[in-house]
């Protein structure tokens, strides 16, 4: 029986200390929650750290014992790679990048170097517990190179990844050092998990910027394998914390909070001591607020709780000095013998105490620098059960994209958030109330567990999907049924493309020259007195003409304008007219004029703008506009768009490659049919083919060819096998 096998750098319990010895406890945070449910079904385990350096012996045994127990596999780390691989490389190069904050990275190699060796003994550990049909969801930016580690020993393997904290703009991510590694070990996923579809159209900006990976949409293609990336907004347990609010020790809690803050509006601020969290800006926010509204001086209070993180870390000692130096000087500037303006404490609550501060807060104060979701505004929402209560929101949390009956504010500017904490204290209790059914009828429809079940659903579908591209690749079993029909064909023929599919492109197009190897594959093949050899191109008839010549093979080029037949002269088809291309030249030059590489290449009947060497999103955005611009002269001249691959070609739309396909048919009856092809063009020839043709699309599943292949070294070695047919025949 198949299991899930759960990895994350910590568990869902923790070893911790306890007296003179250890015990177990509850990790905190919501990804034990969100996974409850999944790890409690079957036989599912969960991998990762247990909270604990222990180097005795007995003491792991034991522990090890009990945590297997419950399904949990502890992985050990020891003071070096704890150091290296958590808070080195994780803390102090991935959490600051990824949160936007550059300046406070560190890019030392040995950290690198423990980060690879953990990730490589959180592998090693997984594939100890893994069968060949399970499923493994890896957790987090701890464990980036993981599913590509696992990828390798695994081929087949069912893999998901979910990324908890932002992921950054490509030009920030391309800082790190070894931005490539980290990608190809992301890439090892099926289904790639992110917050916010911003987090999904960075990683895949930097996935097809930095690496040779294809996108389709939100699919990518590494190395034939399709790569689902989509966003899925973490919820929390919601019911639990609506349930906790009507605890009878919260709510006495709550009568205690009250009664210390009588006549007072409390506005709620809960977070990590960390660089990300905004915290420095919210104090001077609320300082300005009483600076310029002094009414509310004695009638409201920031009650700030700061949890205690990493404070040895110099920036995060800095951080706790900054606050506690600021705090100080709001009291002290507007405080009382009778009121603080900050209650502010610099600890750890438990959960109850926590949902009776979310019960007794006015405002919920959430104003991140950057968070990849941020639980705690959802936890407030959740907890109000008689609707009240304002939320009060950063744009750079994801949570903004789903809370959007928040006051959504911007975390560096001081005077909106000022304007804010104004709005929501004065706000009509109407307002409130519609504000926050809203949002809680958001929380309690996308929970933690609708989260985790979603994605593992789409990760079956993910599965589905490669499942269904493998059927049509050119493997060894396709590869043998065209062979075998090939043979047993009397008469063939084969339709080739040029460019990208005999040969690769090339920077300038006119060093695209066939090599000598093509030359004797083609020539063998056309040898058979069986076989009817096309090259069908894009390609200028005199460059054909040039790279050609004198060779027995069918030529059409500038995808039908001209043709030629083995000993004969070039054709040109017959009334087609150039009127149009002064107008719509003088166009597409000034398109070029301002992109970077880009160049028009003037054809006899139609235009193509290259942009094979310009800035890759550059390119393909000039190309869009330029087609939405050249959507007029196609209407008025009776013209057709292509929009190929780096390339958009302009023509009559008398012209292309499947009625050029279509003559050839007319003319002729073939039992074997092979087309071959890599541009969005060739669409028009596979469609004009019948069903039972081979048609074979190069580096992308996406077509309405039979098959497709990986790259051109897959044409090379198809031809090969064709000519090694027709060589071996001869001989008979």
């Amino acid at each position: 029986m198949s299991k899930t096998i759960i990895v994350s750098n910590r568990l869902p319990i923790k070893i911790a200390e306890d007296g003179d010895g250890y015990a177990l406890q509850p990790s905190e945070g919501g990804l034990a929650t969100g996974l409850a449910s999944i790890h409690a079904e079957g036989e599912n385990i969960w991998i990762g750290w247990p909270g604990v350096m222990l180097t005795d012996p007995e003491q792991r045994s034991y522990f090890t014992t009990l945590l297997n127990d419950r399904r949990l596999v502890p992985i050990f780390l020891d003071e070096d790679e704890i150091k290296g691989f958590y808070e080195g490389f994780s803390n102090e190069v991935l959490w600051p990048i990824f949160h936007y904050m550059p300046n406070y990275a560190l890019y030392e190699l040995e950290n690198w170097q423990t980060y690879v060796r953990v990730n490589e003994k959180f592998c090693e550990r997984v594939l100890e517990a893994a069968a060949p049909d399970d499923t493994i969801w890896v957790h987090d930016y701890q464990l980036l190179l993981l599913p590509g580690l696992l990828r390798k020993a695994l081929p087949d393997a069912s893999i998901g990844f979910f990324q908890h904290i932002p992921f950054p703009s490509q030009e920030l991510f391309r800082l790190i050092p070894w931005r490539r590694q980290l990608l190809g070990g992301m890439l090892g996923a099926d289904l790639l998990g992110f917050h916010t579809f911003d987090d999904v159209r960075h990683f895949i900006s930097s996935a097809t910027r930095l690496t040779e990976t294809n996108n389709n949409s939100n699919k990518l293609e590494e190395d034939g394998r399709t790569i689902v990336v989509e966003p899925f907004p973490m919820g929390i347990d919601s019911h639990r914390f609506s349930e906790l609010s009507s605890d009878g020790n919260v709510l006495k809690r709550v009568d205690e909070l009250k009664a210390n803050f009588r006549d007072q509006k409390i506005v709620l601020s809960i977070d990590r001591l960390d660089y990300s969290k905004g915290i420095i800006q919210r104090l001077e926010a609320f300082e300005l607020f009483l600076k310029e509204n002094p009414a509310f001086h004695k009638c409201v209070t920031l009650y700030m709780v700061v949890v205690p993180s990493r404070d040895t870390v110099p920036q995060y000692r800095e951080l706790k000095d900054q606050i506690d130096r600021l705090v100080g000087y709001i009291n002290a500037q507007f405080g009382s013998y009778d009121w603080y303006p900050v209650a502010y404490f610099y600890h750890s609550y438990p959960m109850e105490e926590i949902s009776a501060l979310y019960n007794v807060a006015d405002v919920c104060l959430v104003t991140p620098m950057r968070d990849g979701m941020n639980l705690v505004s959802k936890e407030y929402v959740a907890s109000r059960n008689d609707d009240t209560g304002v939320l009060i929101l950063s744009e750079m949390a994801g949570a903004a994209n789903e809370l959007i009956d928040a006051l959504i504010v911007n975390p560096n500017n001081v005077h909106e958030i000022r304007d804010a904490l104004l709005h929501a204290l004065n706000m009509p209790l109407a307002e409130v109330n519609k504000r926050m059914k809203a949002m809680r009828q958001i929380v309690f429809k996308f929970t933690v567990q609708h989260w985790a079940t979603l994605f593992m659903n789409r990760l079956k579908e993910a599965k589905t999907i490669q499942s269904n591209t493998r059927a049509r690749l050119v493997g060894p079993a396709i590869e043998n049924q065209i062979i075998s029909h090939y043979k047993a064909a009397d008469s063939r023929l084969l339709l080739l493309d040029y460019d990208g599919t005999l040969v690769g492109f090339q920077g300038d197009i006119d060093k695209a020259s066939p090599d000598e190897e093509l030359y004797r594959l083609l020539d063998i093949l056309e040898a058979d007195i069986n076989n009817h050899l096309a090259i069908i191109s894009g390609r200028k008839h005199s460059t054909l003409e040039k790279w050609f010549q004198n060779k027995p093979y069918s030529l059409i080029a500038e995808h039908g304008v001209w043709t030629k037949e083995p000993d004969s002269e070039w054709h040109l088809k017959s009334g087609l007219s150039n009127a149009w291309k002064a107008e719509v030249g003088t166009l597409m030059e000034s398109y070029a004029d301002r992109t970077p590489g880009a160049f028009v290449e003037e054809k006899s009947f139609s235009l193509a703008w290259h942009y094979r060497k310009v800035q890759r999103d550059l390119g393909t955005l000039r190309a869009h506009e330029l087609i939405a611009a050249l959507q007029n002269y196609s209407a008025s001249y009776g013209l057709q768009l292509l929009d190929g691959d780096k390339v958009v070609e302009i023509r009559s739309a008398e012209v292309n490659k499947g009625r050029a396909t279509l003559d050839i048919l007319h003319e002729n009856h073939y039992d074997f049919i092979l087309s071959i092809g890599d541009d969005r063009t060739d669409e028009d020839t596979f469609n004009a083919l019948p069903k039972e043709a081979f048609t074979i699309k190069v580096g992308t599943e996406v077509s309405a060819a039979r098959f497709y292949v990986k790259h051109l070294r897959d044409v090379r070695a198809l031809l090969r096998k064709l000519a090694d047919a027709t060589a071996a025949a001869a001989t008979l």
